[in-house]
């Protein structure tokens, strides 16, 4: 027997384990659980044939997000075949700086460099791939506003699965072209995420494809919880005071929020209260206008923001975002266009790591909050960075101009010196300059 089943988040009955992702009773959505007891008792004998459960034993295995797989719902005798996850956590002083942190207190969870399409929908696709294999599925599919589409397209490759993606047909170029180079089947929809995944739920019910994210959810959804397993051992298995989260379908933040739980349930970290922050663009942003409100309810929206892989107006895990934002006494804030764009660069230009607008967002929505004392400098916040800015380039047209070349010669490097810099800023590198052309002549 699985350690693992699937279970009505809901109602709490079971259903074994199968491609299906909503409770045929009331139709509630269905999410893994775990035997924690016999888990742990397992784990702590070492009877699953990878020694005990332990944070030395963890640190033992190999760098990727499968050191935790006792904790994913993965079938018998799985073998993985990308190193998957474990990405940077990195301080960030620079940016601590402009945001009114302390220096050695935040942190950026960077998954724009995550195996093998920059975005940590490697994590979540690596997981429902396995168990496509495993319920029979020769064809993986998926709605995505992007980044899904690459990690599905990817994966399914280097499995030997066919793939069919649809996607919005205003979707970034380079996503476009970064699912299309695995050899998947790409199929633009003229209409938004919320009518593509409509149209694919539809799809699932016609043909035996495994669709990650609809009857593949409840096992796609497990792989977020890797973010959190490994946030919370790269701090030195201890958890932080906040998270800020990108939001979009809503389940990341209630994934990592999860995995700290069970973090707790087997004794691998101490309890601790953690606030959860979640972040949207303005645009598009259901579930924090709900928290902002003080309702619990979502009130679908049109998406209208330049951050497209946060555009779901009519978010599926909307309802248990909230739960976790609320329950942990977080908040949830949204931005601009303008601030997602500003947010990039800022990002960039004082840590060195080119995020896609939804990390735009992130960085944008923990400004307000350090602004808004929700978040106080001297405790350890994490700020997630989903995906990599070269997957959406095409949000900073137009703000940096093209320089006009120079001719290969000193002289001519002098002179645009001297246009380009103030002058007072750098009168020694001048002058010293001048003193050796004076002197050659």
């Amino acid at each position: 027997m699985a350690h693992y089943e699937l279970r009505c988040r809901e109602c709490g009955r079971t259903w074994g384990n199968q491609p299906r992702s909503i409770c045929d009773d009331c139709f509630s959505p269905l999410e893994v659980t775990y035997d924690y007891d016999a888990l742990r008792a397992a784990l702590l004998r070492g009877s699953n044939g990878h020694g005990a459960f332990s944070r030395e034993a963890i640190s033992q295995r190999p760098p990727n997000m499968w050191r935790y797989s006792e904790l994913l719902p993965l079938p018998q005798g799985f073998e993985p075949r990308l190193p998957v996850g474990f990405t940077p956590l990195l301080q960030a002083p620079h940016l601590a700086e402009r945001l009114g942190a302390q220096a050695r207190n935040l942190y950026i969870k960077n998954d724009a460099v995550c195996l093998p399409t920059l975005s940590f929908k490697d994590r979540v696709v690596a997981v429902a791939l396995a168990q496509a294999r495993a319920f029979g599925f020769d064809t993986v599919s998926c709605s995505s506003t992007g980044n899904l589409a690459n990690a599905v397209a990817a994966h399914a490759a280097r499995e030997g699965l066919k793939a069919w993606i649809f996607i919005p047909a205003d979707l970034e170029p380079a996503k476009i072209l970064g699912t299309n180079v695995y050899g998947a089947k790409v199929v633009r929809i003229a209409g938004n995420y919320d009518q593509v995944n409509r149209l694919c739920s539809q799809i699932a019910d016609e043909h035996r494809w495994g669709f990650v994210n609809v009857n593949l959810r409840p096992y796609y959804a497990e792989g977020s919880k890797t973010v959190g397993f490994e946030i919370a051992e790269q701090l030195g298995w201890r958890l932080p005071d906040n998270l800020v989260c990108p939001m979009a379908g809503g389940s990341l933040i209630t994934k990592i929020k999860k995995a700290f739980d069970e973090l707790v349930k087997l004794g691998l970290v101490e309890a601790k209260e953690v606030k959860f922050f979640g972040a949207q663009a303005t645009g598009c942003s259901p579930i924090s206008t709900a928290i902002k409100t003080g309702s619990a309810e979502i009130e679908p929206q049109k998406p209208a923001t330049i951050a497209r892989s946060l555009a779901i107006g009519n978010p599926a895990d909307g309802h248990y975002a909230i739960k976790t934002i609320k329950s942990s006494g977080g908040w949830s804030e949204d931005v601009s266009d303008p601030e997602v764009i500003d947010s990039i660069r800022l990002l960039a230009e004082t840590e060195g790591i080119f995020t896609e607008t939804a990390g735009g967002v992130t960085v944008g929505t923990a400004a307000k909050l350090y602004r808004q004392d929700r978040i106080l400098p001297e405790e350890t916040t994490v700020l997630c960075v989903t995906g990599n800015g070269l997957k959406t380039t095409d949000a900073l047209a137009g703000v940096y101009r093209t320089e006009q070349p120079i001719a290969p010669k000193l002289v001519e490097f002098e002179n645009y010196l001297r246009r380009t810099l103030d002058v007072a800023e750098v009168p020694g590198v001048i002058a010293a300059r001048e003193e050796a052309a004076s002197v050659g002549a």
